[in-house]
């Protein structure tokens, strides 16, 4: 599926005028206030649609969860954009493991984001998290695998919103951003994580993320920290003043704005930013 968008930029009409450049009209060669604020082409992109894994094929518990991870494989997970699981992800005592590589968001072809193969639309995920000193990576959810018009894989977090996981003491990016919306279970530069109650680096912590037919929550040990509303003018005006507005960044604005794509479903992903980070008891309910 193809997206290109297209713009044009037509001078503000006269009564005299019948249209812009048309039979007796004169075309304005002078900037008006349109072109001025004209918006970006988006770039064309395609949203990959990859075979997926058979949910039923994995266990549940008693609440009903499905275990999409048993703590010893990688089974039903790959790379993002790829057909198997890079080898710096990896199991150890019970947890998936990002292996980093100190390079941030540079990505080795070693490493990339992992998602596992499975789109959700009205879900519970449930998950522990924890990460080395300084470490900062993130959970993603709705997320498209989006090709560029080059044949490159956009990255995952610009089709898709951002449960943040990070050393809030420790990460320059804790800093960045506006009242603390880059810390620890934050919606990443949108909504900040309040209480912040995340652990310090080395120590688990325990999240939620629940989608229910738009409403989104985060959950960090034992709190709720952030709720919000997709596919609302609030999100869009959200979107807009973020890193990932219109104008500056057209491709994932529009991906965003309306995440998930038609269906409004996607993968969980866990993002790969050059850091050490473990992932462990991964388990998703579907809502209806």
């Amino acid at each position: 599926m193809k997206k290109t968008l297209l713009f044009s930029v037509c001078a503000a009409l006269t009564a005299s005028l019948v249209s812009c450049g048309g039979p007796g009209g004169k075309a304005k060669t002078a900037e008006t206030a349109d072109a001025k604020t004209a918006k970006k082409a988006v770039p064309e992109y395609t949203v990959v649609d990859n075979a997926q894994v058979d949910l039923a094929s994995f266990p549940q518990d008693k609440d009903g969860y499905y275990v999409i991870f048993d703590g010893k494989t990688l089974n039903g997970w790959r790379g993002y954009g790829k057909d198997k699981a890079p080898s710096r992800w990896t199991v150890e005592d019970g947890a998936i493991k990002f292996n980093g590589s100190g390079g941030g968001e540079a990505q080795t072809g070693e490493g990339g984001d992992l998602i596992f193969a499975k789109k959700f639309k009205n879900f519970e995920l449930e998950m522990e998290w924890k990460v080395s000193k300084g470490g900062n990576s993130g959970i993603f959810y709705l997320a498209q695998e989006v090709k560029n018009d080059k044949g490159g894989m956009e990255p995952i977090f610009i089709s898709a919103p951002e449960c943040q996981v990070l050393d809030n003491e420790n990460h320059p990016d804790a800093k960045l951003g506006v009242d603390g919306n880059r810390k620890a279970s934050s919606l990443y530069d949108m909504i900040p994580a309040k209480p912040q109650n995340a652990k310090p680096y080395g120590e688990w912590n325990q999240v939620a993320i629940v989608v229910n037919n738009g409403t989104v929550t985060h959950f960090m040990n034992g709190a709720k920290v952030v709720t919000y509303k997709l596919w609302t003018p609030e999100w869009t005006q959200m979107l807009q003043n973020s890193k990932f507005s219109e104008a500056k960044w057209p491709v994932a604005f529009q991906l965003l704005n309306n995440c998930g794509g038609e269906n409004h479903e996607g993968f969980i992903g866990m993002q790969d930013h050059g850091d050490t980070v473990w992932f462990k008891n991964i388990k998703v309910k579907e809502l209806k």
